[in-house]
């Protein structure tokens, strides 16, 4: 039996990666040793980090005039790291509130600056949806406009890209990145906590524009301090040494599969045929406006509440796991990023045109 795991994050990494990682787990590059065993500095992991940014780089499209970070502490560090390495900008930022994360990076910003939530989702006709551009405003004098693309527990996730003008814009992209194609230069910074996308929990890649280098308040930890550690090659301190030679092999393997591009279709493709199933049921409701539904997070509920627990239960015994939704949303929710493959989408939708059938 297939098993699928939907986990929302840590999430399932591509099993070609973790099959290299385990045949060289004890003698890495002829070594002798495991990659976790050798020296930041030395030559030979040197070349991994060097060949990861290169790639990540290739994989985005990222200009010269962008900073490439390999940082610890995962996505949330960013909440605070962004306002104090741009304070010196202006005394406030602006902030589109979309979902849990985009509150959480308001309520940790709030501790180093003002942050003015601008626009938030709203309701109507039994859909959710996120506030259109036209009915906010960026304030020219902001340090900075933050926001958060994909929501991984509200399963939100915004299509269109603020205009903010000279104001930078801050995207926590730590669900979406390398999903689908972006252009970097629309942005001052994007962010991504590793546990989705990239690889393990624990790391954190922060794509940076030179000129945002220099607003930086000083008591800014160093570990955190862009600058410095753009200066340094993300090796002020001793790095994620595994969670970076694992990204970078997960980088390796998007490109193999033929770079974003295929990957946005096939993205595309999974999660047409999961919200499908959902839309043609009875027993399974989804309430995101279409336009804002996620394609790595699709969150549904069961119409009888009571069939909740053996839902869960016959889904893991079918080989299909993690799909409990965030206990700050209840009902499902399935994870599909970039290592989910089509056939374990296609294993969920029948399951549960089965499940409806028989217990719906």
């Amino acid at each position: 039996m297939s098993i699928y795991n939907f986990s929302a994050g840590p999430a399932a990494l591509p099993q070609a990666v973790l099959k290299k990682a385990q045949a060289e787990l004890l003698d890495w590059n002829g070594q002798g040793t495991s990659v976790m065993e050798v020296s930041h500095r030395g030559k030979p992991f040197i070349a991994v980090a060097d060949k990861a940014e290169a790639d990540l780089r290739q994989l985005l499209s990222v200009p010269d005039n962008y900073k490439v970070l390999f940082l610890q502490g995962g996505g949330r560090a960013q909440f605070f790291a962004v306002p104090l390495n741009l304070a010196k900008r202006g005394d406030f930022a602006q902030h589109l509130v979309s979902g849990q994360w985009s509150k959480g990076a308001v309520a940790e910003a709030s501790k180093y600056m003002r942050s003015d939530v601008v626009a938030s989702n709203y309701e109507k006709d039994g859909n959710i949806f996120v506030s259109d551009p036209s009915m906010w405003s960026v304030d020219p004098n902001a340090a900075y406009f933050h926001y958060c693309p994909n929501e991984t527990v509200d399963g939100i996730e915004i299509s269109w890209v603020p205009k903010t003008g000279d104001v930078p814009l801050v995207a926590d992209m730590s669900s979406n990145i390398l999903s689908k194609q972006i252009n970097i230069a629309d942005y001052g910074i994007v962010y991504a906590g590793a546990q989705k996308n990239i690889g393990p929990s624990g790391l954190a890649v922060v794509i940076v524009r030179d000129d945002l280098l220099s607003y930086s308040r000083a008591d800014t930890p160093a570990i955190y301090d862009y600058a410095l550690q753009a200066k340094k090659d993300s090796m002020y301190n001793t790095p994620p040494t595994f969670s970076w030679y694992l990204a970078g092999l997960v980088f390796e393997w998007l490109l193999e599969q033929g770079g974003i591009q295929n990957i946005e279709a096939m993205n595309a493709k999974k999660s047409l045929t999961l919200y499908d199933c959902i839309d043609s049921s009875s027993l399974y409701t989804n309430h995101v406006a279409p336009q804002y539904r996620s394609r790595m997070n699709v969150g549904f509920h069961l119409a009888d509440t009571s069939l909740n627990d053996a839902f869960l239960s016959a889904a893991d015994k079918a080989g299909l796991k993690a799909l409990k939704g965030h206990r700050d949303v209840g009902g499902m929710r399935a994870s599909i990023y970039n290592a989910m493959p089509l056939d374990g989408v296609v294993a969920l939708t029948e399951f549960m045109r089965e499940f409806e059938r028989t217990k719906g």
